[in-house]
């Protein structure tokens, strides 16, 4: 009995001791960046034996999780703001970028609607809610339902600079809080449109050219796609330990690299 108890402790005692030599990395922030992350993640975990936790929420929410301290590792689609450094040095916390792919954001339709291409103006109207039906842009008689992101997305804001130069999108819009509802929502109506990195591309929708020229990896990469971007990593000041050992696999050409490429992303190197 003796022996059967101290067993039992042993074993309960190397359970409980995992946590401590295994290490841990928390990531948050972007659904962009969140299918990278995902596999990045997985596969650094059986090489390394270190955890890392993965969750979305949107670019702004990683960020805000780096300046509060409770996060390793911020994933987002856009660049932090001027305002977003000043409040993390405030907490004593200190942003530094990783670009660890290319993106661009595509337009999407239903694959049942006409129309293949759109003009930046006509994008800009349809967001703004001045077109309101697609005959307007060569398409069926039929109302426009305009699907975006929501505010704390970074795919929103690159969205709004370069897609919308600045002006805000309509009210009437329906709001989604990932690329994944998005695409979702494209895909179960005829009459909406929407945007996704190219990542979240699939045979339920249609991507939409933007002047004349398709979103696709080799227009992301020569910057002829309208709505191209770099997507990020943040640490807390220069990376160390299980978070730098993270980072750098990310990084590696022959690893992360090549996850970003099978997420159908654009490869750094």
């Amino acid at each position: 009995m003796r022996r059967h108890v101290f067993i039992l402790a042993l074993v309960v005692g190397l359970f409980c001791s995992v946590p401590a030599w295994a290490g841990q990395v928390v990531i948050k922030g972007s659904t962009t960046v969140l299918p990278i992350a995902q596999k990045c993640a997985e596969a650094f975990t059986q090489e390394t034996g270190i955890n890392v936790s993965v969750s979305g929420g949107g670019s702004g929410n990683g960020i805000k999780a780096l300046i509060d301290g409770t996060t390793d590792v911020a994933d987002a689609s856009r660049f932090i703001k001027q305002p977003e450094v000043e409040r993390a040095i405030s907490n004593g916390h200190y942003p530094v970028p990783f670009g660890i792919a290319y993106d661009s954001i595509v337009p999407v339709v239903h694959p049942t609607n006409s129309v293949s291409n759109l003009s930046s103006d006509q994008l800009k109207k349809i967001y703004t809610g001045e077109i309101e039906n697609w005959s307007e842009v060569g398409g069926p008689d039929r109302p426009i339902v305009v699907i975006s992101r929501d505010t704390s997305s970074g795919t929103y804001e690159v969205w709004e600079e370069k897609a919308l130069d600045g002006a805000r999108v309509f009210p009437g819009a329906l709001l989604q809080a990932s690329n994944g509802a998005v695409a979702q929502a494209v895909s179960k109506n005829a009459n909406a449109i929407g945007y996704v990195g190219i990542g979240y591309l699939n045979d339920e929708l249609k991507g939409v050219s933007v002047n004349g020229v398709e979103g696709t990896k080799a227009t992301t990469l020569s910057g002829e796609f309208p709505i191209s971007r770099t997507l990020f990593m943040f640490t807390d000041g220069w990376p160390k330990g299980d978070t730098k050992k993270f980072i750098n696999y990310v990084m590696h050409p022959k690893k992360g690299q090549q996850f970003v490429s099978e997420v159908g992303y654009v490869p750094i190197f």
